[in-house]
């Protein structure tokens, strides 16, 4: 007759509280493995309910998020998408400096960017830096941006897009680039 295993986490953390002579009983096993699965269940439920208490890990919480933040819902968008118009949100709260506006759009996907003033001209230019192309979810980094920066200032975006010179610099052969089989959209955006 083969010795029942315990298979749950719980059931075999709570057979190391009981004395040794109670590892051979069977039936003192299977009582922890009926316990230690139940158990199991009540701590992967309570690590799910944990995770929706923060922005990088919620799922099924982004929702209470968003209407707490006073965002539209939006669930025919992707979760990541989610997770930074509400974490662009927490950011935008307070003065808008430099640093608040440059924390906002860089809480996007693809978002590291430079901020750049324009005192004379009442502009501030949002120049993305690690992005080739334009990034995901732009127009929710706009309305994010646009919330934290005040109203009688102009925004500017300005995108990078792979160049001719770069090309250059590569030293490849006409045949080098034939063989991409690249679309121009996708020569833009290559890096």
């Amino acid at each position: 007759m083969a010795d029942y295993e315990i298979t749950s986490t719980r059931g075999k953390e709570m057979l190391t509280y009981l004395p040794r002579y109670y590892e051979t009983s069977r039936v003192m096993k299977a009582i922890l493995q009926a316990q230690g699965s139940e158990f199991d269940k009540l701590r992967q439920a309570l690590d799910e309910v944990l995770n929706q208490f923060f922005v990088s890990t919620a799922t099924w919480g982004l929702e209470r998020w968003e209407k707490e933040l006073g965002l539209p819902p939006a669930e025919d968008q992707p979760e990541s998408e989610r997770r930074d118009r509400i974490i662009s949100r927490l950011r935008g709260y307070g003065t808008a400096t430099i640093y608040v506006v440059k924390k906002v759009a860089e809480s996007y996907d693809k978002g590291a960017v430079d901020v750049i003033e324009d005192f004379e001209g009442y502009t501030v230019t949002i120049r993305f830096v690690d992005t080739t192309g334009v990034p995901p979810n732009l127009e929710d980094l706009k309305a994010a941006v646009r919330a934290v920066v005040p109203a009688h200032l102009d925004l500017k975006y300005e995108f990078n897009y792979f160049i001719w010179d770069e090309w250059d610099a590569k030293n490849e052969t006409w045949d080098a680039f034939d063989s991409l089989a690249l679309t121009w959209d996708q020569l833009e955006v290559r890096s």
